[in-house]
């Protein structure tokens, strides 16, 4: 399955149900301020992104995203929300802008980015859902 969505898809996203784990999102229960900080600091932090917007209110990071071997530009949305349970919700978009299919890459900038975050709040308490 992974394979058949790497050579006919070129974005990725997180969903709750997804087949993969890795983009399945994250709630953190830690407040929201702190893992808003994490998750700036990181999009700002990781090679190759340009943050193009954020607004800690709307819980929102745009950013651009440069591939390493043509050196295209992709999308990428951060957005953190509460969930139902009062959990900070992690959820994820990654999107190229050219061709139609992205050889994985779009998930895999989403898996690295959600485990350098697991990663700096690894001393709070992480629900999968």
């Amino acid at each position: 399955m992974a394979l058949w969505r790497a050579l006919t898809h070129n974005r990725a996203f997180t969903d709750p149900y997804d087949d993969d784990p890795r983009l399945r999102g994250r709630s953190y229960a830690v407040p929201f301020a702190r893992v808003w900080e994490a998750a700036h600091q990181i999009a700002q932090a990781t090679r190759g992104w340009t943050v193009v917007s954020s607004d800690p209110r709307a819980g929102e990071i745009v950013a651009e995203a440069r591939t390493r071997l043509w050196n295209f530009t992709d999308d990428v949305w951060v957005r953190l929300s509460l969930d139902e349970d009062g959990q900070t919700r992690v959820d994820m978009a990654s999107s190229s802008r050219k061709g139609s299919a992205d050889l994985g890459a779009n998930a895999r900038r989403i898996a690295r980015f959600l485990r350098t975050l697991d990663a700096r709040l690894s001393g709070s308490t992480r629900v999968n859902r």
